[in-house]
């Protein structure tokens, strides 16, 4: 137990045997530490205490069960991680997992499970992706409107949204946290560092990749087909934009794309594919207007001096406070499962903070 401890902490610290050594001043080689993990020699106390010091975390951390597993992890297959990028990430995701259900279990709560629409569907196409988004919106009863907070859906039906600091090349990632005797948690990973718009069109990509069953040659293409369609439904498009246009204005775009908080790039993409306008249209449109859109978005949504403050993921937060305001936790526990300091606990139960200072 802990040597899973030591080692999901020192992964998700981001650093190799070496570099935690390193960390330790020369108390202890990479060899005995990467005994510890394997669970071959337990470490003395002094060096429990060094070792909690240099990654960061309790001595709590190393003694809590470890019952949960990683599986079914979607990186891009483009996305350029590097093997250590990619053990962080994982081991970030189970951390703040473990955390959530934590918190779950002592409110006694069941909402820890993916409501999933309906069993995957078989989509041999990229168009077949308009119907499943149909689908889902139906199921969900989500209508023909634009949804004001994406994140805010995916966590009521059962989803965790994280938002992590991801490479800029890695928009996110879709995975599982897999629990002993329970069904799986869904886990949806964002990059914080992408705008508002980016980071919608990315939730919406990865829940398509989780609704939909397609060949490796033909999910991407389709799961971006169903972020496009699921956040900008194609009655709703036509009845604001019409069914045949010849060109749009800056203007109408920018003000269009903010209705249904995308970016300006997915909303003509959007238009496209509904024929609303025409390839060549389009071209046209990046080539003259639109030249700078696919890299730096017009009028963003969310100030850049705040990027991932906007749709941010609240649930857990809100679970830990409800907690605390119950006394099934302690002060001292809420920071621990919230990762700030008691203080910032306090000032948020007294009301002079909302409590953003802490993580997720």
């Amino acid at each position: 137990m802990f040597g899973e401890r030591l080692h999901l902490a020192r992964k998700k610290a981001g650093y190799s045997l070496r570099d935690l050594a390193d960390r330790l001043e020369g108390k202890v080689s990479p060899q005995a530490i990467g005994k510890y993990e394997r669970g071959e020699m337990m470490p003395s106390s002094g060096i429990l205490i060094a070792l909690a010091k240099a990654l960061g975390v309790s001595m709590d951390f190393f003694a809590a069960p470890s019952g949960v597993r990683l599986g079914a992890i979607d990186f891009r297959k483009h996305s350029g991680t590097s093997v250590r990028e990619r053990a962080q990430v994982e081991a970030e995701v189970i951390e703040h997992v473990e955390r959530y259900l934590l918190i779950e279990e002592i409110l006694d709560l069941k909402s820890s499970e993916w409501q999933a629409p309906f069993r995957p569907r078989p989509v041999t196409a990229p168009d077949d992706a308009e119907n499943v988004a149909e689908e889902v919106r139906n199921h969900w009863h989500l209508g023909e409107d634009p949804i004001p907070n994406l994140t805010e859906l995916l966590e009521e039906k059962g989803v965790k949204v994280m938002l992590l600091n991801l490479p800029d090349r890695v928009s996110g990632l879709t995975c599982e946290v897999q629990r002993p005797d329970k069904e799986p948690v869904p886990v949806i990973v964002v990059n914080r560092n992408h705008n508002l718009e980016r980071r919608r069109m990315t939730m919406a990509h990865e829940l398509g990749h989780r609704v939909m069953d397609a060949s490796e040659g033909i999910l991407e293409k389709a799961a971006t087909r169903f972020a496009g369609a699921f956040l900008q439904p194609p009655k709703h498009v036509r009845n604001e934009v019409g069914y045949h246009r010849h060109r749009f204005g800056a203007a109408e775009v920018i003000t269009t794309k903010r209705l249904y908080r995308v970016s300006a790039s997915a909303f003509v993409v959007r238009c496209r594919d509904l024929g609303i306008i025409s390839q060549d249209a389009l071209v046209r449109l990046f080539l003259t207007v639109g030249r700078t859109w696919r890299s730096e978005e017009p009028h963003p949504m969310e100030p850049p001096n705040q990027r991932g403050e906007y749709e941010k993921p609240k649930r857990f937060q809100r679970l830990c406070y409800r907690a605390l305001a119950e006394d099934l936790i302690t002060e001292t526990k809420a920071a621990e499962l919230l990762q700030c300091p008691v203080r910032q606990v306090e000032a948020a139960m007294m009301g002079l903070s909302n409590g953003s200072d802490c993580h997720q």
